[in-house]
């Protein structure tokens, strides 16, 4: 059974979802994807210590602290690439930006030389399903280009100015399928 539970934030209200130990699911209101890795119908409970520790950690992280994403227990559902893909995310540094085609790099290392697109590694950022807590906001275009995330430019841009990041070589694309 899977379970859910809502909370407010300074992005908007948060859908979290646990499979009753481990968080498997952080939506934000209206994000693209909403939910689309659970098949189930969640239920409703307040009361999973794992969701009490879930929203202190994100309490604690809009209050300005660092919480890692390794304090949580975090079991978000999608294939070998995808999960690959996200362990690299937990590892970016707060307040940091890396790009797309630095995933790619790293994954192609870790894969003994293998090409790895960068718009392959796009799409499992894409659908990261614990937004936030695995920060897929901290992933920017080569170019510096702002440029996709499934909860809106606007909460991007929010999170990383949260973070401290330096805005001053990241630019909001005029055009393309990542607005």
């Amino acid at each position: 059974m899977i379970c859910e539970t809502k909370t407010a934030s300074p992005v908007g209200d948060i859908t979290l979802a646990s499979d009753g130990e481990n968080i498997i699911g952080l939506w934000i209101e209206g994000q693209k994807y909403f939910c689309d890795t659970v098949s189930e119908e969640m239920r409703r409970d307040d009361g999973l210590s794992v969701f009490r520790r879930a929203k202190d950690w994100l309490d604690r992280y809009f209050q300005g602290d660092r919480p890692s994403p390794s304090e949580l227990p975090l079991a978000p559902s999608g294939g070998e690439f995808r999960q690959a893909v996200w362990r690299i995310l937990c590892d970016i540094p707060y307040g940091r930006v890396i790009t797309y085609g630095d995933i790619a790099r790293e994954i192609s290392r870790k894969r003994g030389g293998t090409r790895m697109s960068a718009q392959a590694v796009g799409g499992a950022v894409g659908h990261n399903p614990v937004s936030i807590i695995i920060p897929c906001h901290r992933v920017v275009g080569s170019n510096g280009s702002l440029t996709g995330y499934a909860g809106g430019l606007d909460i991007k841009i929010k999170l990383l100015e949260l973070e401290g990041v330096d805005m001053s070589r990241l630019f909001r694309p005029k055009k393309g399928t990542a607005l």
